[in-house]
């Protein structure tokens, strides 16, 4: 099976996990994701000596939202979730608060 570059992130993701029989439970990939941002998150405080200086990307850090991305593709697969269609509504949602709002946070409580 050879992986395309023409699909979307989702589909090749679970084409290399089918692949190679990676499938796992959503709660797998959602402590995985965690993992992962923690992981690109130290790369981030390590890329600018934890405060002392400006940021300056590390050489891992490309590697780290890799993984971040490929976890967050199997998180979505296991919960039947479309990323094309849940990151289209969610442009869609900012851009109305952007309009209404100027901002596209959600209120505070």
């Amino acid at each position: 099976m050879t992986l395309s570059k023409d699909m979307n992130w989702q589909t090749r993701a679970g084409e290399f996990a089918q692949k190679h029989n990676l499938h796992r439970s959503p709660s797998v990939y959602a402590l995985d994701l965690v993992s992962e941002v923690g992981e690109a998150a130290k790369e981030i405080l390590v890329g600018m000596d934890y405060g002392a200086r400006p940021f300056h990307p590390t050489p891992n850090l490309s590697a780290e939202l890799g993984d971040a991305l490929y976890s967050l593709c199997q998180l979505a697969t296991a919960a039947d979730v479309n990323l094309e269609d849940a990151f289209t509504a969610v442009l869609a949602k900012y851009e109305q608060r952007w309009q209404t709002k100027k901002h596209i946070g959600s209120e505070n409580p």
